[in-house]
């Protein structure tokens, strides 16, 4: 084996050097994506689909199939849900036909048929020859068909067994296993949550739901490429030091992994090349490097080393730039330079491309004086998580665009988020969702497709299990946003906790997965971030997995039974998952249920609730802070401020014990469909309140008023000894000036002041005690305080709103046109808490830039809605301000703007 390395600046995109070849890649791909049809080959097939073919999309599902040949309603809508239920009971037959010619790939002897995703038992025929059956959604296929084809037409054919059906035989085959659904999911290798959740519908589908293709090559191909960067980065600053920027370069490595498969006959030599490209930036002008080696006759495997002596370096949003190299690979026959085999290639027979970053990404779980951490860091820095859990944006995950990733990542973004965990009931997501998270620094942590259920590890189980990861860590290697592989969601948890370990007499459940099987499949093919078996997770198998003190912890003691204002009552190393449901928004909610009446409990409304018992907790999580209100729209209202006040209240605290706790990551992003859920954007796209909540939460520069007991700890449940300010400063400068704390009457008047000096470190947080002459009230009910640093506040309310002297709002409204929108302006006469303009109440497309702000008397807001200019032009500005759009806390509780939603 020889290798080569040079480094060029190009004038112009491209490939220089005289070991280049110049002959184009040999491979041809041709999709295999029109001319599909479907139909129902047994089960208990729907009226008026029984022996009818549809058109079918490819890629695509059968749902989506019959919903667009019109035969079935659509199942978001009202109990259309339970009026499909019967298509993931049948088996179905997928079938198209493409013409085929030798001629069209002349010198390509080697024939494959690719399919990146069948969902999921499927067989698969060629010309009424049986190529085979798979069982699995999450892995690709790859088939040589080249002695099936045929000169002409030839017909492909993909058969799908029920969904429902196969995992209650499965489930009995491999041996009951506890988990958390009316369905054996855990009995195969499918999304869990198509088959429904506690914010999911209930939907098994079938089809091809990624690409198929016919590829076409000769001599060699690349069967894998894994691109491993490394940095050498720099000492970083002692305890002592202010942690100020971080650096943008240091000396980067690429470690190409290629794996080759040879077409029959083809054991001669070959070179594999890559070709690294810098990032534009700063008016330099990229820089090539690559790097050759050739490989020995018979041998498929090599790797490639590029050294970068100055690589940019990628940081999570926020931290620093987000540089991404394009990165080349190509294989091709060797040909001999100066007699010596295995050097310069002849011609490229395939290529791979991709784009990697320069950057370290671990996990400190060390030991300390409070448990033991757990702390993301990136490039030497620890990352305070801001993050949310990412499900499937879709029930009928094809639908998921790039423009859909995309417009979730801005929401996510908008709401200040610098983290994605894609959790493991759902699938291995899309190429394009880590690329966008790459371009714009959002961290990402990927579960295997594990969740809430044991696991048979026995086979046939076992082996599809280690064929999925080795596939989707080989995928997604490249990709610098993701910094955190973990085995499953909450399966060692429920193994300790939940009562599994009588039911499961014995059978093994999925701990080996966890502690041996993924480990070893991620230092094999990755070894460049951090892996832990389960969230939550202690660090021990001796420590129980959801321990507050010890690693990731999920809270949902207080949804479940509490309150939210408990979420205080702890200290977590690091919040993995925690939350509070909210309806959708408003528009949402009517279009996809279409009740007369519309009230909490009307028929489509529970269809659309999957909680257990999750109206009655919203009532309870409700009632202890606000009236609850008997107007539908109130209602909706209430739920929705409670949503976001809740979790705001989760993630304010949990920053005012950094560096103890190091992370939030909230209960959940997005939705899958319309649904009563803990989403902070509803199945439809549309923002919630809580979406504006958690972009005031995360704000870099935050203040927040906290309670503390006499010793500085928690209150844990009992009246605060004292109050503290926390100066929470996430960003790279030093933070300094004089906090002002200010206790008022609800009327504006001055009771009580200070003035705290404050010096809070880059990256730092400072906590103040607030006097106890300014921090206790005379009137509970009818005062509060008002901390501000360089504008920048936080109130504190010595009563729930449903216990205090709030009055009817008393706003004066003027709304005017912008470039681009409406401006609103709104000015306070009086105390009104939480002003929000429920904009899409005038039209489902309009959107308002911030929500859930409080004005003192006197004071005034702006709000900017923004929206396609058909939604514009409906809006006028009667309607914008109207109190049905224009809502506050104090509605709810004075009942004074009460309304008929129509």
């Amino acid at each position: 084996m020889t290798s080569t390395t040079t480094s060029t600046s190009p004038s112009a995109p491209g490939v220089a050097g005289a070991a280049t070849a110049t002959v184009a890649a040999a491979i041809l791909r041709r999709e295999l994506h029109d001319g599909w049809t479907a139909c129902a080959l047994r089960g208990p097939v729907g009226h008026g689909c029984d022996g009818v073919a549809v058109p079918a999309g490819v890629p695509g599902s059968i749902h989506t199939d019959l919903l667009a040949a019109g035969l079935i309603p659509d199942p978001y809508l009202d109990d259309n849900e339970n009026l499909v239920a019967w298509i993931g009971r049948c088996d179905w037959e997928y079938r198209t036909r493409f013409s085929w010619s030798s001629r069209d790939a002349p010198g390509l002897d080697r024939h494959d048929l690719v399919f990146d995703g069948l969902d999921t038992v499927a067989t698969v025929l060629l010309n009424d020859v049986e190529v085979a059956r798979t069982r699995n959604q999450h892995r690709t296929y790859r088939f040589s068909v080249a002695d099936l084809l045929v000169e002409g037409d030839n017909e492909l054919v993909v058969r799908f067994a029920s969904p429902v059906r196969h995992a209650d035989r499965e489930s009995l085959a491999l041996g009951y296993r506890p988990q958390v659904n009316k369905h054996p999911f855990n009995a195969m290798r499918k999304s869990a949550c198509s088959f429904g959740w506690d914010w999911g519908i209930d939907a098994p589908s079938v089809g091809i739901w990624r690409a198929v293709r016919l590829e076409s090559w000769t001599g060699a191909r690349l069967a894998s490429v894994r691109p491993l960067a490394s940095v050498s980065l720099p000492a970083h600053p002692g305890p002592d030091g202010e942690a100020g920027p971080g650096p943008t370069r240091a000396p980067g490595r690429l470690d190409v992994h290629v794996d080759v498969e040879r077409a029959a006959g083809a054991d001669g030599a070959l070179a594999v090349e890559v070709v690294l490209r810098s990032p534009l930036g700063d008016g330099s002008r990229p820089v090539e490097h690559r790097a050759e080696v050739g490989l020995a006759a018979g041998s498929s495997s090599a790797v490639v080393h590029v050294d970068v002596p100055d690589a940019s370096l990628w940081w999570p949003r926020g931290y620093g730039d987000q540089p991404l190299y394009d990165v080349r690979v190509s294989v091709g026959p060797a040909q001999p330079v100066d007699g010596v085999a295995g050097t310069g290639p002849a011609a490229w027979t395939d290529e791979w491309t991709g784009r990697t970053g320069f950057r370290e990404a671990r996990l400190d779980m060390s030991p300390d004086e409070h448990g033991t951490s757990f702390t993301v860091v990136v490039n030497g820095r620890p990352v305070w998580v801001k993050g949310a859990n990412w499900i499937p944006d879709d029930v009928f995950v094809h639908r998921v665009t790039r423009a859909r990733y995309a417009a979730r990542l801005d929401q996510a973004e908008q709401a200040g988020m610098n983290l994605l965990r894609v959790w493991g009931g759902g699938i291995y997501e899309a190429d394009d969702f880590f690329e966008l998270c790459d371009e714009r620094g959002i961290l990402t942590w990927q579960d295997f497709a594990f969740a809430c259920a044991a696991y048979s590890e026995d086979e046939p189980l076992r082996s599809e299990i280690e064929a999925e990861a080795r596939d989707n860590v080989t995928r997604l290697v490249a990709h610098p946003s993701l910094v955190l592989w973990n085995g499953s969601n909450e399966n060692i948890w429920g193994f300790d906790e939940w009562g599994w370990q009588l039911r499961l007499e014995g059978k093994s459940w999925g701990l080996g997965y966890y502690t041996e099987l993924l480990p070893a499949v991620v230092e094999e093919l990755d070894g460049t971030r951090p892996y832990t078996p389960s969230s939550p997770w202690s660090g021990s198998l001796d420590i129980p997995a959801n321990d507050r003190d010890h690693g990731s912890m999920h809270s949902w003691e207080l949804w479940n039974r509490q309150d939210w204002s408990r979420y205080r009552d702890d200290v977590p190393r690091f919040m993995a998952e925690f939350g509070w449901q909210g309806p959708p928004t408003w528009s949402t909610l009517t279009r996809s249920v279409r009740d007369e009446p519309l009230t909490p409990e009307s028929p489509g409304m529970l269809v659309h609730q999957k909680a257990a018992e999750g109206n009655d907790k919203l009532t309870d999580g409700l009632v202890r802070h606000v009236p609850l209100p008997d107007d539908m729209g109130d209602w909706h209202w209430a739920m929705s401020w409670n949503q976001a006040v809740a979790v705001r209240t989760a993630v304010e605290h949990l920053r005012s014990w950094a560096p103890r706790s190091m992370g939030s990551v909230v209960w959940q992003l997005n939705d899958c469909w319309p649904v009563t859920s803990w989403s902070a954007v509803d199945g439809d796209g549309r923002p919630k309140p809580l979406l504006h909540a958690l972009a005031h939460a995360h704000a870099d520069r935050l203040v927040t008023v906290q309670p503390r007991s006499a010793d500085g700890g928690p209150p844990q449940g009992a009246p605060a000894d004292r109050l503290v300010v926390v100066v929470g400063n996430d960003t790279d400068e030093r933070w300094t000036g004089d906090v002002e704390v200010r206790r008022l009457s609800f009327d504006g008047t001055g009771l009580a002041a200070t003035t705290l000096p404050v010096g809070v470190a880059a990256r730092g947080s400072a906590t103040l005690e607030i006097p106890s002459d300014v921090a206790a009230a005379d009137d509970l009910a009818g005062e509060l305080l008002v901390v501000s640093l360089d504008g920048v506040r936080a109130l504190w309310f010595f009563a729930e709103p449903r216990d205090s002297e709030l009055a009817a709002p008393r706003l004066v409204t003027e709304a005017s046109r912008e470039a681009g929108g409406w401006a609103v302006r709104v000015t306070a006469e009086n105390l009104v808490r939480d002003v929000t303009m429920l904009v899409d109440k005038v039209h489902p497309d309009l959107r308002v830039d911030d929500m859930l702000v409080t004005l003192l008397p006197g004071e005034a807001v702006t709000f900017h809605v923004t929206g396609p200019a058909t939604a514009l032009a409906e809006a006028d500005a009667s309607a914008l301000v109207g109190p049905r759009v224009l809502r506050s806390t104090n509605q709810l509780v004075t009942g004074r703007a009460r309304r008929r939603e129509r």
